[in-house]
C-alpha cells in the first residue's frame, strides 16, 4: 500500500481553482485536514504530515500564488511535491523546528545536529522506526530548520512520535484523531 499520488488529471489551471475550487477546497484542507496531521513534539518541533489531498493543495496553491501554466512547470510542481508522501506502508511529513529568538535558533541548530537521526515513531506493539531524511538538509556545522522526512512503518498503526536525542528528549503520544487520520494515510490505495 502507498499513499495515492497527486496526478495530473486532477489538477486544475489556477483561473479555475481560484474562482471556482479554492474556497471550500481550502475550508475542508485547513479545518479538517490538515488539523489531525500536524503533531508538535516538545515546545520546538512541530511535525506535518502529508497525505494526497494535502499534495493537491500545495500543487494548486503554488500554482494560484506562482501564476503556472506551462505544462512542464505544473508537471514538476506535481513530482516535487509528491516527493513529500511517504513510502508504501509508510509516512512522510515536513519537520520544523520553530524557535522565535534568531539567537537561540541558531545555537540549537548547531548543538541539534544528531537530532534527525534519533526521531521515530512508535507503532502498535512498542516497535520504534526511526526517520530517513535528505542528508542534504544537515550540514557540517548546522541542521536546516525545515526537514523531509520518511517514516518506513511497513503499514503498522502510529501510537507516538519521539525523539531520545539526548539534546531533545521528548515523546508525544497520538491522540484518537491523530491515530486515526494517519492510519487512514497508510491505508490509502
Amino acid at each position: 500500500m502507498t499513499t495515492r499520488r497527486v496526478e495530473r488529471s486532477e489538477v486544475v489551471d489556477y483561473m479555475t481553482y481560484t474562482s471556482d475550487v479554492r474556497p471550500e477546497f481550502r475550508k475542508r484542507i485547513v479545518g479538517e485536514v490538515k488539523p489531525p496531521r500536524r503533531i508538535h513534539l516538545g515546545d520546538d518541533i512541530t511535525f506535518l504530515f502529508e497525505n494526497h489531498d494535502t499534495i493537491l493543495y500545495q500543487v494548486q496553491e503554488m500554482m494560484r500564488v506562482e501564476r503556472i501554466v506551462r505544462e512542464s512547470d505544473i508537471q514538476h510542481e506535481i513530482d516535487t511535491y509528491n516527493e513529500l508522501l511517504g513510502v508504501p506502508g509508510g509516512l512522510g511529513c515536513t519537520m520544523l523546528i520553530e524557535i522565535d529568538d534568531e539567537q537561540e535558533r541558531a545555537e540549537k541548530l548547531s548543538s541539534w545536529l544528531p537530532l534527525v537521526g534519533h526521531l521515530y515513531i512508535e507503532v502498535e506493539g512498542g516497535d520504534r522506526v526511526g526517520a530517513t531524511y535528505d542528508e542534504r538538509q544537515v550540514g557540517e556545522t548546522r541542521l536546516s530548520s525545515v526537514q523531509y522526512l520518511h517514516f518506513e512503518l511497513g503499514g503498522r498503526a502510529p501510537v507516538a512520535i519521539g525523539c531520545d536525542f539526548d539534546g531533545y528528549p521528548a515523546r508525544t503520544d497520538l491522540d484518537d484523531a491523530q491515530r486515526s487520520a494517519l492510519s487512514a494515510d497508510l491505508a490509502e490505495a
